[in-house]
Protein backbone atom coordinates (compact mmCIF):
# COMPACT_ATOMS: atom_id res chain seq x y z
CA UNK A 1 0.00 0.00 0.00
CA UNK A 2 2.72 2.38 0.93
CA UNK A 3 4.48 1.83 -2.38
CA UNK A 4 1.28 2.53 -4.29
CA UNK A 5 0.83 5.83 -2.49
CA UNK A 6 4.38 6.92 -3.35
CA UNK A 7 3.92 6.09 -7.01
CA UNK A 8 0.65 8.01 -7.06
CA UNK A 9 2.32 11.11 -5.59
CA UNK A 10 5.15 10.91 -8.16
CA UNK A 11 2.69 10.62 -11.03
CA UNK A 12 0.74 13.62 -9.73
CA UNK A 13 3.90 15.74 -9.46
CA UNK A 14 4.96 14.82 -13.03
CA UNK A 15 1.56 15.79 -14.37
CA UNK A 16 1.67 19.17 -12.64
CA UNK A 17 5.17 19.84 -13.94
CA UNK A 18 4.23 18.95 -17.49
CA UNK A 19 1.20 21.23 -17.30
CA UNK A 20 3.42 24.08 -16.08
CA UNK A 21 5.82 23.60 -18.96
CA UNK A 22 2.95 23.68 -21.47
CA UNK A 23 1.64 26.92 -19.99
CA UNK A 24 5.10 28.48 -20.14
CA UNK A 25 5.47 27.39 -23.78
CA UNK A 26 2.08 28.90 -24.60
CA UNK A 27 3.10 32.19 -22.98
CA UNK A 28 6.26 32.28 -25.14
CA UNK A 29 4.18 31.72 -28.27
CA UNK A 30 1.88 34.57 -27.34
CA UNK A 31 4.87 36.85 -26.77
CA UNK A 32 6.38 36.03 -30.18
CA UNK A 33 3.02 36.60 -31.90
CA UNK A 34 1.82 39.79 -30.28
CA UNK A 35 0.03 40.75 -33.57
CA UNK A 36 -3.02 38.51 -33.32
CA UNK A 37 -4.04 39.54 -36.86
CA UNK A 38 -1.24 37.40 -38.26
CA UNK A 39 -2.28 34.11 -36.70
CA UNK A 40 -2.95 31.28 -39.06
CA UNK A 41 -6.59 31.03 -38.07
CA UNK A 42 -7.44 34.53 -39.41
CA UNK A 43 -8.32 34.90 -43.09
CA UNK A 44 -7.09 38.00 -44.93
CA UNK A 45 -10.58 38.76 -46.21
CA UNK A 46 -11.96 38.76 -42.69
CA UNK A 47 -9.11 40.85 -41.36
CA UNK A 48 -9.47 43.51 -44.08
CA UNK A 49 -13.29 43.31 -43.95
CA UNK A 50 -13.46 43.03 -47.70
CA UNK A 51 -17.01 41.72 -47.62
CA UNK A 52 -18.18 44.77 -45.66
CA UNK A 53 -17.33 47.30 -48.39
CA UNK A 54 -18.08 47.93 -52.04
CA UNK A 55 -14.68 48.03 -53.71
CA UNK A 56 -16.15 48.77 -57.13
CA UNK A 57 -16.01 52.45 -56.08
CA UNK A 58 -12.86 54.42 -55.47
CA UNK A 59 -11.75 55.39 -51.96
CA UNK A 60 -13.60 58.44 -50.67
CA UNK A 61 -16.23 58.23 -53.39
CA UNK A 62 -18.06 61.54 -53.74
CA UNK A 63 -15.28 63.45 -52.00
CA UNK A 64 -11.94 64.90 -53.10
CA UNK A 65 -9.80 63.11 -55.66
CA UNK A 66 -7.76 60.22 -54.30
CA UNK A 67 -4.00 60.87 -54.70
CA UNK A 68 -2.11 58.03 -56.37
CA UNK A 69 1.66 58.28 -56.38
CA UNK A 70 3.68 56.38 -58.97
CA UNK A 71 7.31 55.39 -59.30
CA UNK A 72 8.99 53.26 -61.97
CA UNK A 73 12.08 51.07 -62.09
CA UNK A 74 13.16 50.53 -65.70
CA UNK A 75 14.62 47.05 -66.16
CA UNK A 76 15.38 47.02 -69.89
CA UNK A 77 14.91 49.07 -73.03
CA UNK A 78 15.17 47.24 -76.31
CA UNK A 79 13.71 46.58 -79.76
CA UNK A 80 13.72 50.17 -80.99
CA UNK A 81 12.45 50.00 -84.56
CA UNK A 82 12.62 52.80 -87.12
CA UNK A 83 10.42 50.85 -89.53
CA UNK A 84 7.56 50.35 -87.05
CA UNK A 85 8.25 53.58 -85.16
CA UNK A 86 8.05 51.95 -81.73
CA UNK A 87 10.10 50.76 -78.76
CA UNK A 88 9.78 48.04 -76.13
CA UNK A 89 10.36 48.64 -72.42
CA UNK A 90 10.22 46.32 -69.41
CA UNK A 91 9.81 47.95 -66.01
CA UNK A 92 8.38 47.70 -62.48
CA UNK A 93 5.58 50.15 -61.79
CA UNK A 94 4.49 50.83 -58.22
CA UNK A 95 1.33 52.64 -57.07
CA UNK A 96 0.84 54.28 -53.69
CA UNK A 97 -2.53 55.36 -52.28
CA UNK A 98 -4.60 55.22 -49.11
CA UNK A 99 -7.84 53.29 -48.73
CA UNK A 100 -9.25 53.52 -45.21
CA UNK A 101 -11.56 50.63 -45.95
CA UNK A 102 -8.51 48.34 -45.80
CA UNK A 103 -7.26 49.59 -42.43
CA UNK A 104 -7.00 47.01 -39.66
CA UNK A 105 -6.01 46.84 -36.01
CA UNK A 106 -2.44 45.93 -35.27
CA UNK A 107 -0.12 46.34 -32.31
CA UNK A 108 2.74 46.98 -34.72
CA UNK A 109 2.96 49.12 -37.83
CA UNK A 110 4.02 46.23 -40.05
CA UNK A 111 2.14 45.75 -43.28
CA UNK A 112 0.79 42.55 -44.74
CA UNK A 113 1.96 41.36 -48.13
CA UNK A 114 -0.33 39.51 -50.55
CA UNK A 115 -0.03 38.15 -54.05
CA UNK A 116 -2.20 38.86 -57.09
CA UNK A 117 -5.22 36.90 -55.85
CA UNK A 118 -6.31 39.66 -53.47
CA UNK A 119 -5.91 42.37 -56.13
CA UNK A 120 -9.05 41.16 -57.87
CA UNK A 121 -11.13 41.74 -54.72
CA UNK A 122 -10.18 45.35 -53.91
CA UNK A 123 -10.03 48.68 -55.72
CA UNK A 124 -6.79 49.43 -57.63
CA UNK A 125 -6.00 52.32 -60.03
CA UNK A 126 -7.03 51.55 -63.63
CA UNK A 127 -3.80 52.57 -65.34
CA UNK A 128 -3.19 52.11 -69.05
CA UNK A 129 -0.40 53.09 -71.43
CA UNK A 130 -1.31 55.70 -74.02
CA UNK A 131 -0.24 54.94 -77.61
CA UNK A 132 0.79 51.40 -76.65
CA UNK A 133 0.65 48.76 -79.37
CA UNK A 134 0.83 45.79 -77.05
CA UNK A 135 1.62 45.12 -73.41
CA UNK A 136 1.52 42.23 -70.99
CA UNK A 137 2.04 41.46 -67.32
CA UNK A 138 4.70 38.87 -66.56
CA UNK A 139 3.43 35.63 -65.09
CA UNK A 140 6.50 33.39 -64.76
CA UNK A 141 6.55 31.48 -62.48
CA UNK A 142 3.52 33.21 -60.97
CA UNK A 143 1.90 36.57 -61.62
CA UNK A 144 4.54 39.23 -60.96
CA UNK A 145 2.20 41.21 -58.74
CA UNK A 146 2.67 42.34 -55.17
CA UNK A 147 0.13 44.01 -52.85
CA UNK A 148 1.12 45.36 -49.44
CA UNK A 149 -1.44 46.80 -47.03
CA UNK A 150 -0.53 48.77 -43.89
CA UNK A 151 -2.67 49.09 -40.74
CA UNK A 152 -3.56 52.73 -41.49
CA UNK A 153 -4.95 51.79 -44.92
CA UNK A 154 -1.95 52.75 -47.05
CA UNK A 155 -1.51 50.47 -50.03
CA UNK A 156 1.50 49.59 -52.20
CA UNK A 157 0.65 47.89 -55.48
CA UNK A 158 3.56 46.74 -57.66
CA UNK A 159 3.69 44.79 -60.90
CA UNK A 160 6.15 43.98 -63.68
CA UNK A 161 5.07 44.73 -67.25
CA UNK A 162 6.47 44.93 -70.77
CA UNK A 163 5.08 47.57 -73.12
CA UNK A 164 5.58 48.20 -76.81
CA UNK A 165 4.62 51.81 -77.46
CA UNK A 166 4.68 54.23 -80.36
CA UNK A 167 7.56 56.64 -80.81
CA UNK A 168 7.24 59.28 -83.52
CA UNK A 169 10.74 59.61 -84.93
CA UNK A 170 12.10 62.38 -87.11
CA UNK A 171 14.54 60.67 -89.49
CA UNK A 172 15.55 63.75 -91.45
CA UNK A 173 19.04 63.56 -89.90
CA UNK A 174 19.34 59.75 -89.99
CA UNK A 175 21.79 58.21 -89.12
CA UNK A 176 23.21 61.27 -87.39
CA UNK A 177 20.01 61.81 -85.44
CA UNK A 178 18.85 62.05 -81.84
CA UNK A 179 15.41 60.69 -80.91
CA UNK A 180 13.19 61.45 -77.92
CA UNK A 181 10.53 58.90 -77.01
CA UNK A 182 7.92 58.86 -74.25
CA UNK A 183 5.90 56.25 -72.41
CA UNK A 184 2.62 57.79 -71.24
CA UNK A 185 0.68 56.51 -68.22
CA UNK A 186 -2.89 57.55 -67.55
CA UNK A 187 -6.06 56.50 -65.76
CA UNK A 188 -8.59 55.09 -68.17
CA UNK A 189 -11.84 55.96 -66.36
CA UNK A 190 -11.13 58.48 -63.61
CA UNK A 191 -10.69 62.16 -64.38
CA UNK A 192 -8.62 64.45 -62.20
CA UNK A 193 -11.78 65.12 -60.19
CA UNK A 194 -11.67 61.52 -58.95
CA UNK A 195 -8.02 60.48 -59.21
CA UNK A 196 -4.94 62.70 -58.94
CA UNK A 197 -2.02 60.89 -60.56
CA UNK A 198 1.45 62.20 -59.76
CA UNK A 199 5.09 61.15 -59.60
CA UNK A 200 5.76 60.20 -56.00
CA UNK A 201 9.17 61.88 -55.77
CA UNK A 202 9.49 63.86 -58.98
CA UNK A 203 12.44 62.83 -61.19
CA UNK A 204 13.68 60.54 -58.43
CA UNK A 205 10.58 58.43 -59.01
CA UNK A 206 12.20 57.11 -62.19
CA UNK A 207 15.10 54.73 -61.64
CA UNK A 208 17.04 52.87 -64.31
CA UNK A 209 19.39 49.93 -64.35
CA UNK A 210 22.98 50.99 -65.01
CA UNK A 211 23.45 47.92 -67.20
CA UNK A 212 20.90 49.09 -69.77
CA UNK A 213 22.62 49.45 -73.14
CA UNK A 214 21.55 49.42 -76.77
CA UNK A 215 23.55 48.25 -79.76
CA UNK A 216 22.52 51.13 -81.99
CA UNK A 217 21.79 53.93 -79.53
CA UNK A 218 23.36 55.73 -76.61
CA UNK A 219 20.88 56.54 -73.84
CA UNK A 220 21.54 60.16 -72.97
CA UNK A 221 18.80 61.00 -70.48
CA UNK A 222 15.79 59.71 -68.57
CA UNK A 223 13.37 62.17 -67.02
CA UNK A 224 9.74 62.48 -65.97
CA UNK A 225 7.01 65.01 -66.64
CA UNK A 226 3.31 65.48 -65.91
CA UNK A 227 0.61 67.03 -68.07
CA UNK A 228 -3.13 67.25 -68.35
CA UNK A 229 -4.91 65.59 -71.24
CA UNK A 230 -8.41 66.55 -72.33
CA UNK A 231 -10.74 64.20 -74.16
CA UNK A 232 -13.89 65.31 -75.92
CA UNK A 233 -17.01 63.24 -76.14
CA UNK A 234 -15.93 62.16 -79.63
CA UNK A 235 -12.76 60.64 -78.20
CA UNK A 236 -10.32 63.13 -79.73
CA UNK A 237 -7.76 65.31 -77.99
CA UNK A 238 -8.09 69.06 -78.13
CA UNK A 239 -5.05 71.13 -79.14
CA UNK A 240 -2.68 72.09 -76.34
CA UNK A 241 -3.48 75.82 -76.52
CA UNK A 242 -7.20 75.08 -76.38
CA UNK A 243 -6.62 72.78 -73.44
CA UNK A 244 -5.00 75.54 -71.42
CA UNK A 245 -7.82 77.94 -72.25
CA UNK A 246 -10.45 75.40 -71.27
CA UNK A 247 -8.56 74.59 -68.08
CA UNK A 248 -8.56 78.27 -67.17
CA UNK A 249 -12.27 78.55 -67.95
CA UNK A 250 -13.08 75.56 -65.79
CA UNK A 251 -11.19 77.00 -62.82
CA UNK A 252 -13.09 80.24 -63.32
CA UNK A 253 -16.39 78.32 -63.15
CA UNK A 254 -17.33 79.01 -66.77
CA UNK A 255 -19.48 76.41 -68.48
CA UNK A 256 -17.77 74.22 -71.04
CA UNK A 257 -19.40 73.21 -74.30
CA UNK A 258 -21.23 69.93 -74.15
CA UNK A 259 -19.07 68.47 -76.92
CA UNK A 260 -16.04 68.74 -74.62
CA UNK A 261 -17.53 66.80 -71.75
CA UNK A 262 -15.29 63.77 -71.21
CA UNK A 263 -12.96 65.62 -68.84
CA UNK A 264 -9.37 66.18 -67.90
CA UNK A 265 -6.99 63.35 -67.11
CA UNK A 266 -3.62 63.37 -65.37
CA UNK A 267 -0.95 61.89 -67.62
CA UNK A 268 2.53 60.85 -66.53
CA UNK A 269 5.42 60.76 -69.01
CA UNK A 270 8.60 58.69 -68.97
CA UNK A 271 10.85 60.57 -71.40
CA UNK A 272 14.19 59.29 -72.66
CA UNK A 273 16.61 60.64 -75.26
CA UNK A 274 18.58 58.37 -77.60
CA UNK A 275 21.57 59.29 -79.74
CA UNK A 276 22.41 56.91 -82.57
CA UNK A 277 25.85 55.34 -82.87
CA UNK A 278 27.38 56.35 -86.22
CA UNK A 279 30.25 53.86 -86.47
CA UNK A 280 28.09 51.02 -87.84
CA UNK A 281 26.79 53.23 -90.64
CA UNK A 282 30.27 54.53 -91.41
CA UNK A 283 31.42 50.97 -92.05
CA UNK A 284 28.33 49.76 -93.86
CA UNK A 285 27.27 52.82 -95.87
CA UNK A 286 29.55 55.85 -95.90
CA UNK A 287 32.92 54.17 -96.45
CA UNK A 288 31.72 51.88 -99.30
CA UNK A 289 30.01 54.81 -101.02
CA UNK A 290 33.14 56.94 -100.73
CA UNK A 291 35.33 54.14 -102.08
CA UNK A 292 33.03 53.68 -105.08
CA UNK A 293 33.29 57.37 -105.90
CA UNK A 294 37.07 57.26 -105.64
CA UNK A 295 37.16 54.13 -107.78
CA UNK A 296 35.24 55.93 -110.53
CA UNK A 297 38.04 58.52 -110.70
CA UNK A 298 40.53 55.85 -111.81
CA UNK A 299 39.07 56.05 -115.32
CA UNK A 300 40.46 59.58 -115.69
CA UNK A 301 43.99 58.10 -115.81
CA UNK A 302 43.13 55.30 -118.26
CA UNK A 303 43.79 55.74 -121.98
CA UNK A 304 40.77 57.29 -123.64
CA UNK A 305 40.82 54.60 -126.34
CA UNK A 306 40.69 51.75 -123.77
CA UNK A 307 36.93 51.39 -124.08
CA UNK A 308 36.81 47.83 -122.58
CA UNK A 309 38.53 49.18 -119.46
CA UNK A 310 36.74 52.46 -118.85
CA UNK A 311 33.15 51.50 -119.68
CA UNK A 312 32.89 48.42 -117.39
CA UNK A 313 34.57 50.38 -114.60
CA UNK A 314 31.96 53.12 -114.81
CA UNK A 315 29.05 50.70 -115.05
CA UNK A 316 30.32 48.66 -112.09
CA UNK A 317 30.56 51.68 -109.82
CA UNK A 318 27.09 52.87 -110.84
CA UNK A 319 25.52 49.47 -110.12
CA UNK A 320 27.35 49.19 -106.80
CA UNK A 321 26.05 52.57 -105.69
CA UNK A 322 22.54 51.53 -106.69
CA UNK A 323 22.88 48.39 -104.56
CA UNK A 324 24.04 50.40 -101.54
CA UNK A 325 21.12 52.83 -101.86
CA UNK A 326 18.63 49.97 -102.21
CA UNK A 327 20.04 48.16 -99.17
CA UNK A 328 19.80 51.24 -96.96
CA UNK A 329 16.24 52.07 -98.01
CA UNK A 330 15.11 48.46 -97.52
CA UNK A 331 15.66 48.76 -93.76
CA UNK A 332 14.05 52.18 -93.44
CA UNK A 333 10.41 53.31 -93.34
CA UNK A 334 8.99 54.84 -96.49
CA UNK A 335 9.01 58.45 -95.31
CA UNK A 336 8.09 61.32 -97.60
CA UNK A 337 11.11 63.48 -96.78
CA UNK A 338 14.83 63.24 -97.53
CA UNK A 339 17.13 61.75 -94.92
CA UNK A 340 20.74 62.76 -94.33
CA UNK A 341 22.00 59.41 -95.59
CA UNK A 342 19.94 59.88 -98.76
CA UNK A 343 21.70 63.15 -99.49
CA UNK A 344 25.13 61.56 -99.12
CA UNK A 345 24.33 58.47 -101.18
CA UNK A 346 22.61 60.30 -104.00
CA UNK A 347 25.33 62.92 -104.29
CA UNK A 348 27.86 60.09 -104.40
CA UNK A 349 25.74 58.41 -107.06
CA UNK A 350 25.74 61.61 -109.10
CA UNK A 351 29.55 61.79 -108.92
CA UNK A 352 29.84 58.19 -110.12
CA UNK A 353 27.32 58.82 -112.89
CA UNK A 354 29.13 61.97 -114.00
CA UNK A 355 32.38 60.04 -114.32
CA UNK A 356 30.61 57.81 -116.87
CA UNK A 357 29.22 60.84 -118.67
CA UNK A 358 32.70 62.36 -118.65
CA UNK A 359 34.11 59.44 -120.61
CA UNK A 360 31.18 59.60 -123.01
CA UNK A 361 32.05 63.25 -123.65
CA UNK A 362 35.75 62.43 -124.10
CA UNK A 363 34.96 59.62 -126.50
CA UNK A 364 32.57 61.79 -128.51
CA UNK A 365 35.03 64.68 -128.79
CA UNK A 366 37.80 62.25 -129.76
CA UNK A 367 35.61 60.97 -132.57
CA UNK A 368 35.02 64.52 -133.80
CA UNK A 369 38.75 65.18 -133.62
CA UNK A 370 39.57 62.14 -135.73
CA UNK A 371 37.07 63.22 -138.38
CA UNK A 372 38.66 66.66 -138.54
CA UNK A 373 42.12 65.11 -138.84
CA UNK A 374 41.03 62.91 -141.73
CA UNK A 375 39.55 65.92 -143.51
CA UNK A 376 42.81 67.82 -143.07
CA UNK A 377 44.87 64.93 -144.42
CA UNK A 378 42.53 64.67 -147.40
CA UNK A 379 43.05 68.34 -148.21
CA UNK A 380 46.85 68.26 -148.11
CA UNK A 381 47.43 66.41 -151.50
CA UNK A 382 45.24 68.95 -153.23
CA UNK A 383 47.99 71.59 -152.78
CA UNK A 384 50.60 69.61 -154.73
CA UNK A 385 51.81 71.26 -157.96
CA UNK A 386 50.42 74.69 -157.04
CA UNK A 387 52.39 77.85 -157.32
CA UNK A 388 52.03 78.76 -153.73
CA UNK A 389 54.19 76.83 -151.32
CA UNK A 390 52.72 74.85 -148.46
CA UNK A 391 54.10 75.99 -145.17
CA UNK A 392 53.95 73.22 -142.57
CA UNK A 393 55.01 73.64 -139.03
CA UNK A 394 58.00 71.59 -137.96
CA UNK A 395 55.85 70.27 -135.14
CA UNK A 396 53.83 68.12 -137.54
CA UNK A 397 54.75 64.49 -138.12
CA UNK A 398 53.18 61.58 -139.92
CA UNK A 399 50.46 59.70 -138.13
CA UNK A 400 50.83 56.03 -137.55
CA UNK A 401 47.50 54.28 -137.06
CA UNK A 402 49.08 51.91 -134.55
CA UNK A 403 50.44 54.65 -132.31
CA UNK A 404 48.61 56.34 -129.43
CA UNK A 405 46.98 58.79 -131.80
CA UNK A 406 49.07 61.76 -130.66
CA UNK A 407 50.99 63.77 -133.17
CA UNK A 408 54.68 64.25 -132.60
CA UNK A 409 55.34 67.59 -130.93
CA UNK A 410 58.48 69.25 -129.70
CA UNK A 411 59.19 69.36 -126.00
CA UNK A 412 58.29 72.66 -124.40
CA UNK A 413 59.33 73.24 -120.81
CA UNK A 414 59.65 69.46 -120.36
CA UNK A 415 55.95 68.78 -121.09
CA UNK A 416 54.67 66.92 -124.11
CA UNK A 417 52.20 68.99 -126.06
CA UNK A 418 49.26 66.84 -127.15
CA UNK A 419 48.15 68.94 -130.06
CA UNK A 420 48.45 69.36 -133.80
CA UNK A 421 49.16 72.70 -135.40
CA UNK A 422 48.49 73.05 -139.06
CA UNK A 423 49.35 76.36 -140.64
CA UNK A 424 48.18 76.83 -144.14
CA UNK A 425 48.88 79.88 -146.27
CA UNK A 426 45.76 80.54 -148.19
CA UNK A 427 45.24 82.91 -151.02
CA UNK A 428 42.72 85.62 -150.71
CA UNK A 429 40.85 84.20 -153.65
CA UNK A 430 39.13 81.08 -152.22
CA UNK A 431 37.65 80.13 -155.59
CA UNK A 432 40.96 79.28 -157.22
CA UNK A 433 41.78 76.54 -154.77
CA UNK A 434 45.43 77.74 -154.57
CA UNK A 435 47.20 78.18 -151.24
CA UNK A 436 49.07 81.35 -150.65
CA UNK A 437 50.96 83.01 -147.84
CA UNK A 438 48.57 85.81 -147.11
CA UNK A 439 46.57 84.28 -144.28
CA UNK A 440 47.02 81.57 -141.74
CA UNK A 441 44.49 79.17 -140.17
CA UNK A 442 45.21 77.27 -136.98
CA UNK A 443 43.46 74.12 -135.78
CA UNK A 444 44.02 73.29 -132.04
CA UNK A 445 42.84 69.89 -130.88
CA UNK A 446 43.36 68.85 -127.21
CA UNK A 447 41.60 65.53 -126.68
CA UNK A 448 42.70 65.11 -123.03
CA UNK A 449 41.68 68.46 -121.61
CA UNK A 450 38.46 67.03 -120.06
CA UNK A 451 40.34 64.22 -118.35
CA UNK A 452 42.93 66.67 -117.07
CA UNK A 453 40.33 68.96 -115.52
CA UNK A 454 38.32 66.01 -114.17
CA UNK A 455 41.35 64.75 -112.25
CA UNK A 456 41.19 67.95 -110.20
CA UNK A 457 37.54 69.00 -110.29
CA UNK A 458 35.98 65.69 -109.25
CA UNK A 459 38.10 65.06 -106.11
CA UNK A 460 38.01 68.72 -105.16
CA UNK A 461 34.23 68.97 -105.48
CA UNK A 462 33.65 65.75 -103.56
CA UNK A 463 35.98 66.87 -100.78
CA UNK A 464 34.13 70.19 -100.54
CA UNK A 465 30.81 68.34 -100.37
CA UNK A 466 32.08 66.15 -97.51
CA UNK A 467 33.27 69.17 -95.55
CA UNK A 468 29.89 70.88 -95.90
CA UNK A 469 27.94 67.66 -95.18
CA UNK A 470 29.75 66.67 -92.00
CA UNK A 471 29.86 70.23 -90.69
CA UNK A 472 26.05 70.41 -90.96
CA UNK A 473 25.05 66.97 -89.67
CA UNK A 474 27.78 66.04 -87.23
Amino acid sequence: MHQDAVLLRLLLLWTVGAAGQMRAHARNIVKRSTDMTKTWDTRSEQLLRIEDHDFSMRPGFGGPAVPVGVDVQVESLDAISEVDMDFTMTFYIRHYWKDERLSFKSKTNHGMTFDGRLVKKIWVPDMFFVHSKKSFKHDTTTDNVMLRVYPDGKVLYSLRVTVTAMCSMDLSRFPLDTQTCSLEIESYAYTDDDLMLYWKEGNRSLNTDDRISLSQFLIQEFHTSTRLAFYSSTGTNAPRTLLLQLRFQRRCSFSLPTILSAGWYNRLYINFTLRRHIFFFLLQTYFPATLMVMLSWVSFWIDRRAVPARVPLGITTVLTMSTIITGVNASMPRVSYIKAVDIYLWVSFVFVFLSVIEYAAVNYLSTLQERKERKLRNKLPCTCGTAGPVMMSTSYSEVDANTTGHYGMPQLNGARQERMLVELAMESDQLTGHVGSGAYSSAWIDTHVIDKYSRVLFPGSYLLFNIIYWSIYS
